[in-house]
């Protein structure tokens, strides 16, 4: 609640916050704010204290006023102002509304609104992932001799040998045969999707993309001038007609999918739904870049593409920043033999190599089978979790638009999470917002939760709180 003090008014304190949320991106480009009157119910302030806090915002050219419509983020991208307004209608009316972006996610992961669980993060709780073999890998593999040579050499181009043998074996596991030759260490998963974009791509090209799906992934495509053409995900697999619709007009270059608890619904792809995807990419030759970044939540039995097509047009991915270490930024990708060297030049020219020391240590977790005991304890930790998060959303008026599985739920609250966001937020809550994981942004009901921040009561209480007061 802002309060009055000797330092500082609430119109300061008030600018202050909305300056602070759109510095951070969780107000977006183009976002509107609340209007003047709904601002005051929400904060308790005055009419005025409002007005003078927009005044202020306008004056740091951090919103822009459209007659009659309110006050917009403005695009702080570029050097011009969305002023005058008669030139920036057009671009105000189909500019996203979303309060919150991807980018702001990713911020939230780094600089977190509150001390409270976040609902919108995609990462697990710091405690779920403290393992004490970690630091016991680090000092097994950094003796003096040994950190030595890690610093005084690059490490190998393909990444560790001793890594790239346990992963080819893990791979095995999912049905994936991959020799160590055809994988290729990146800087987590998503660098080793930025080098399958960057290598088979060229802008302006066609990349079909599920959605709903990782609001990341379409903002980096976008970032790379791709053309997206957004496919329906469906709790079996993506719209088959719809790709094939693509296919025959748009003539895409590449498909990115999840196959494995699909982000944000948690669908897995089933047999008949892969083997019908995989005989479009023979009929028109486009790649598949499959991530299955969520693999150490999945049994090992679960349908893949990589898997039935024997990585001839597809190339897999993955990375242990969710399941074991965010900081060590260790990702990998499996490709086709005759891709492998394109890949590779493409990784070289961004980042050379990658950590050495890091990649041997991780060698060692998965080797010595810490790794895997790891990831168990995790799954029985996140389904009691996701047992109680699933009983307090359906307690707290809420369905699921999809069956609750994996990491996230995708609920239905019956309200503009849009709008809902910015409300949460005031409480120190960051929800991610169903407009959020389209590639064209509109009003949505939907937001993508994380079951293993939202098993206590008091974030659905306020929700709910919330939720009621935007309805």
């Amino acid at each position: 609640m802002l309060m009055k003090t000797a330092s500082q008014s609430l119109t300061e304190q008030l600018g202050a916050r909305f300056a602070e949320r759109i510095r951070n991106r969780l107000l977006a480009p183009g976002a509107r704010l609340p209007s003047v009157r709904l601002c005051a119910e929400q904060q308790g302030v005055s009419v005025s204290t409002v007005v003078a806090a927009y005044d202020q915002l306008q004056a740091q050219g951090l919103v822009v006023a459209s007659r009659n419509r309110g006050f917009f983020v403005r695009d702080s991208s570029s050097n011009r102002s969305l002023a005058p307004v008669d030139k920036a209608q057009s671009a105000i009316k189909n500019s996203a509304s979303t309060p919150v972006d991807a980018a702001a996610l990713i911020r939230g992961m780094f600089q977190p609104v509150s001390s409270k669980p976040q609902p919108g993060m995609g990462v697990f709780p710091t405690d779920w992932l403290d393992a004490s073999f970690m630091p016991a890998a680090v000092r097994k593999v950094t003796g003096a001799s040994a950190l030595r040579e890690f610093s005084l050499r690059y490490g190998e181009p393909l990444g560790d040998a001793g890594l790239r043998r346990a992963l080819s074996q893990r791979l095995g596991a999912l049905n994936v045969h991959a020799v160590p030759g055809q994988i290729i260490t990146t800087v987590g998963a998503t660098h080793a999707l930025d080098i399958i974009s960057r290598t088979l791509l060229r802008a302006g090209d066609c990349v079909m993309v599920e959605e709903p799906g990782w609001s990341v992934e379409f903002a980096r495509l976008d970032a790379l001038g791709m053309r997206i053409l957004p496919v329906p995900r469906r709790a079996d697999g993506p719209d088959l007609d719809v790709m094939a619709q693509y296919c025959t007009l748009q003539q895409p270059k590449l498909f990115v999918s999840v196959s494995v608890f699909h982000n944000p619904t948690g669908y897995c792809l089933t047999p008949g739904s892969a083997h019908r995807v995989l005989q479009l990419a023979s009929q028109h030759n486009f790649h598949i870049a499959e991530d299955d970044t969520y693999s150490h939540l999945a049994p090992d039995h679960a349908t893949r593409l990589c898997a039935l097509d024997g990585l001839q047009r597809t190339i897999y991915v993955s990375g242990f920043s969710k399941i074991l270490a965010p900081g060590w930024r260790v990702g990998y990708l499996a490709a086709p033999p005759d891709l492998v060297e394109r890949l590779l030049d493409t990784k070289l020219l961004a980042t050379l190599t990658t950590p050495a020391l890091l990649e041997k240590a991780l060698a060692w977790c998965i080797d010595q089978g810490q790794l895997r005991r790891h990831a168990e304890r995790i799954r029985g930790r996140l389904d009691q979790a996701r047992s109680r998060s699933v009983k307090l959303a359906l307690a707290h008026g809420c369905s699921f638009a999809a069956e609750p599985a994996g990491l996230f739920g995708w609920v239905e609250t019956g309200v503009d999470t849009d709008a809902l966001a910015q409300r949460m937020l005031d409480e120190g809550y960051l929800i991610a917002p169903g407009a959020l994981f389209h590639a064209v942004r509109t009003p949505s009901t939907l937001m993508r939760i994380n079951f293993a921040t939202t098993q206590e009561a008091a974030f659905w209480k306020v929700f709910a709180r919330l939720r009621d007061a935007v309805n």
